[in-house]
C-alpha cells in the first residue's frame, strides 16, 4: 500500500519537491500553438505550480516568463505585447522571449541597467501543434534534453491531431485511471450482456471476462502491462498499455498495429491536470472507429467518445479547456439511465466517465483509504517506479528514464489484438510491434 508520506512525494509538483524536480527534467506540452498570435494577447499559464505568462512576439517566437515583472512584481499579464517583447504597463520595462530586459524607459539613460535585469524565462519548442516548455536547470553543463521520442511525433504535422482537456485532480490520479484496465468492463460496459454484442467487436472480449489476468513489468520507458483473456481455442485477446516517464500513458483503446499516440497528464499544480492527447489521424483507434453497437445495430449506451461539450476559455489561471460536465453538475449523471441499465454509470461518454471517477476522489486521494487488489499491480508498480526515480534524482542526481535517452520511447506501443502466438507475453509484444505500422 502507498503511505501518506509517499502520496505527498508522488503528487506534489511545485519547485523543490521530489516529483516537481523529476518533472522538470523533461519537456512538457503546455498549450496549443494556436492559442498564441503574433503580438496578440498573452495567456496565463499554470504549469508545475508556477504562474507563467505565454506570448508570441512579432517574429513568431514563443516566450514563457514568470508572471512577475522583475521591477516591482506587477503581473505581466497586464502588459503590452508589442515590437518584439512584452512591456510591463507599470513603468514600461520590456522583456524579450528569453527574459532579457531590452528597454527601461522610466530610468534616465545614464542610469540604465537593463543589461543586469532578466525576467525568469523558460525555453520553448513548437512541435505537433503544441508549445513545449522546459523548466529544468540550464547552463553549459545542463542543456535542454531532446523531446521524448514518441513515434507519433515523427509523423507529418498534417497527420497529427491534438486535443486538451483540464481535469480537477492531481496528475497521478488522472494517469492511474488510464493504466487501470480492470475498470473497463464495469465503468464503461457493466450494463452490456456479451450475448448482445457481435463477437467481432473488441468490446465483446472485454465484457465477456470482466476479471482479466495481467502481466506487469518495468520497461525502459516506465512500466508496461499486458491484460489478457482467452478468446476461443488457442487464441488470446491482448490489451497492452504503458506508463511513460514522467507523466505519459498509452491506452489500449485502438488496434495495436496502427495505434500511434501519446496521452500526457501534465501537472498544472498539485490539484489540476491538463490532459494532452496526441494521436495519428489514420490510426484505427477509438477516435476513428464507430461507437460500439449491439447486434441489432443500436449504439451501446454510454460508449461514445465524441460530443464532449467545453466551456468557453477564460483568462483565469485555470480557465482553459474545461469540460461543461463537471462536479458542479454531477458530470451529467442520469439516474434513470443508470437505473434502467441503459448506461451502467448513468454518465454518457467514455472520457466523461473516467473524468467523473478520478475527480470524485477529490483533488488528491487519501491513499490510507485504499485497499489495493491484484488487479492493481500496474498502479503499485508505477508508483514504486516513480518514487525510486524521484529519490535517485534527489539523492544522487541520477536522471530518470528517458530524460536523456528519448529513443527508449520508440519501443512503446499500446493497443489490442487477437493472437494465436503462445510464446511468453513480452515475445508476443515484440513480434507484434515489429509487424506494426511505423512512421
Amino acid at each position: 500500500m502507498t503511505t501518506a508520506s509517499e502520496g505527498q512525494e508522488l503528487t506534489r509538483v511545485g519547485p523543490g519537491t521530489p516529483m516537481g524536480q523529476l518533472m522538470r527534467q523533461y519537456w512538457l506540452p503546455a498549450m496549443l500553438s494556436s492559442e498564441l498570435e503574433r503580438d496578440g494577447p498573452q495567456v496565463r499559464l499554470m504549469l508545475l505550480g508556477e504562474k507563467l505568462i505565454a506570448f508570441r512576439d512579432s517574429a513568431g517566437r514563443v516566450g514563457v516568463l514568470d508572471q512577475r515583472c522583475p521591477h516591482r512584481c506587477a503581473s505581466l499579464f497586464l502588459g503590452r505585447n508589442e515590437q518584439g517583447g512584452l512591456r510591463c504597463v507599470y513603468h514600461g520595462w520590456k522583456f524579450d522571449v528569453a527574459g532579457n530586459c531590452v528597454d527601461m524607459p522610466s530610468v534616465p539613460e545614464d542610469q540604465d541597467f537593463k543589461h543586469k535585469v532578466r525576467a525568469k524565462a523558460y525555453p520553448t519548442i513548437e512541435r505537433a501543434g503544441l508549445v513545449w516548455v522546459y523548466m529544468g536547470e540550464l547552463g553549459a553543463a545542463h542543456p535542454p534534453p531532446p523531446l521524448p521520442g514518441f513515434e507519433v511525433l515523427d509523423l507529418p504535422a498534417d497527420e497529427i491531431n491534438v486535443s486538451l482537456m483540464m481535469r480537477r485532480c492531481n496528475w497521478l490520479q488522472a494517469l492511474e485511471g488510464e493504466i487501470d484496465t480492470a475498470h473497463f468492463g464495469f465503468l464503461h460496459g457493466g450494463h452490456v450482456d456479451p450475448n448482445d454484442v457481435p463477437e467481432t467487436d473488441p468490446f465483446y472480449f472485454t465484457i465477456t471476462n470482466r476479471a482479466p489476468q495481467y502481466h506487469v513489468a518495468d520497461a525502459p520507458w516506465g512500466t508496461q502491462y499486458a491484460g489478457y483473456r482467452g478468446a476461443g481455442p488457442g487464441q488470446t485477446y491482448w490489451r497492452f498499455a504503458n506508463f511513460l516517464f514522467p507523466c505519459w500513458s498509452q491506452a489500449p483503446n485502438g488496434e495495436f498495429a496502427s495505434h500511434m499516440h501519446a496521452r500526457g497528464w501534465v501537472p498544472m499544480d498539485d490539484n489540476h491536470t491538463m490532459f494532452v492527447f496526441i494521436w495519428w489521424k489514420k490510426a484505427r483507434s477509438a477516435q476513428a472507429l464507430p461507437q460500439p453497437r449491439f447486434k441489432d445495430g443500436t449504439p451501446i449506451g454510454g460508449t461514445g467518445r465524441g460530443g464532449i461539450r467545453m466551456l468557453p476559455n477564460t483568462t483565469d489561471w485555470l480557465g482553459r479547456w474545461r469540460m461543461a460536465m463537471n462536479e458542479d453538475n454531477d458530470w451529467g449523471l442520469d439516474r434513470d439511465a443508470q437505473r434502467s441499465n441503459r448506461v451502467y454509470s448513468g454518465i454518457d461518454g467514455i472520457h466523461l466517465q473516467d473524468q467523473a471517477i478520478t475527480e470524485s476522489m477529490g483533488p488528491i486521494t487519501d491513499f490510507a483509504w485504499e485497499h489495493l487488489a491484484p488487479s492493481d499491480q500496474m498502479i503499485t508498480r508505477t508508483r514504486r517506479r516513480l518514487l525510486r526515480a524521484a529519490r535517485a534524482l534527489k539523492e544522487s542526481g541520477t536522471l530518470p528514464p528517458g530524460a536523456d535517452q528519448p529513443e527508449v520511447y520508440r519501443a512503446a506501443r499500446s493497443g489490442y489484438f487477437l493472437s494465436q502466438d503462445q510464446s511468453a507475453w513480452h515475445e508476443v509484444y515484440a513480434r507484434t510491434l515489429a509487424e506494426a505500422v511505423h512512421p
